[in-house]
């Protein structure tokens, strides 16, 4: 069994200790990822262009994992305010249309006012294309 951690170098990690993910083997467990922009430490105030950031910042995380988006499994999507779901509906589509992993949304406050959408993910290294 191996385990490796993967660090986004944010100083949060090391002062509340968390990964932003852990490679188990082949299961890749992403922490909640939200829409900031870390090339320029800045976050949009559209929860779209948020989600649009968090699949960015996701597949990053991924590719260092070795794997892809495709491989996802299971996701779940934290918002403060359920309403905003629908408008990120064409960004998930646009991610994840043809790999449907198994999703979850719920409504939650998230750390900062600023967020409106945070995402966590799990993948499976080498997953199978899906059958519908």
């Amino acid at each position: 069994m191996t385990r490796k951690l993967i660090s986004s170098g944010s100083e949060f990690e090391a002062k509340i200790g968390y990964s932003r993910a852990v490679v188990e083997d082949q299961l890749v467990f992403i922490s909640g990822t939200t829409g900031y922009d870390y090339s320029t430490m800045s976050i949009s105030d559209n929860v779209a262009e948020q989600a649009e950031q968090c699949f960015l910042n996701i597949q990053s995380v991924l590719e260092e994992a070795q794997c892809s988006i495709s491989d996802i499994v299971r996701i779940r999507y934290i918002l403060p305010n359920r309403d905003d779901f629908e408008n990120c509906w064409p960004i998930l589509q646009k991610w994840l249309g043809e790999v449907r992993p198994a999703a979850t949304m719920f409504e939650a406050r998230l750390l900062n006012d600023s967020m409106k959408i945070e995402i966590e993910v799990t993948a499976k290294k080498n997953s199978p294309k899906a059958q519908p």
